[in-house]
């Protein structure tokens, strides 16, 4: 995947089509060559900033001290708390001789990636909610995992960081922090 900016837009001269520029940094030409006058697929969305490794370090901190604490497996808490925290996931409409297929598919991309079947008003269908693991976290969503998993530590008596330890990570991470816990003077 390439990272670039929109940076021009026009019509054609008899409005038919659109013009769209895209400014990138990586070296694009021999692909251009390539692909020149051929039909492409283009997906263009905002670019998001994904979960630091210092977030996925601390989540993983906190995974072992509830799976030791809770004398469970460090994956059984990793996967209840993606399915805790909202956002995380999609629920699609298959038919039902071939929901258990797709969940195996979806499950074998990683340990947090989790389908979940429901019933369906209409036969021969099944709804799967496919919850994504948190390596394809932006840092929005990795906050949320992080604020269950604390949460879920403190409820056992599990020390974890406090607001303001917190509230300074997250600005490093480049989140929004407004209104988080309130000033991160505040202790």
């Amino acid at each position: 995947m390439m990272e670039g900016r929109l940076t021009g837009f026009s019509l054609t001269p008899d409005g038919d089509a659109q013009n769209i520029t895209v400014t990138v940094t990586a070296d694009f030409r021999q692909s251009y060559d390539e692909l020149k006058d051929t039909a492409v697929e283009i997906q263009i969305k905002k670019a998001r900033k994904h979960r630091s490794l210092e977030a996925n370090a601390y989540a993983w901190v906190l995974i072992d001290q509830i799976a030791a604490k809770q004398h469970l497996k460090k994956t059984e808490v990793y996967r209840k708390a993606i399915l805790d925290i909202g956002g995380v996931s999609e629920t699609v409409l298959v038919p039902t001789e071939k929901a258990k297929r797709m969940r195996d598919w979806w499950e074998a991309k990683g340990i947090g990636w989790q389908a979940v079947e429901l019933a369906s008003d209409t036969e021969g269908w099944t709804y799967l909610t496919c919850y994504v693991g948190s390596s394809e976290y932006d840092t929005e969503q990795m906050s949320g995992l992080i604020d269950s998993l604390i949460q879920d530590a403190e409820a056992l008596g599990i020390p974890t960081i406090t607001p303001k330890e917190e509230l300074e990570m997250l600005r490093k991470w480049g989140k929004k922090v407004e209104g988080k816990h309130g000033n991160a003077d505040e202790g």
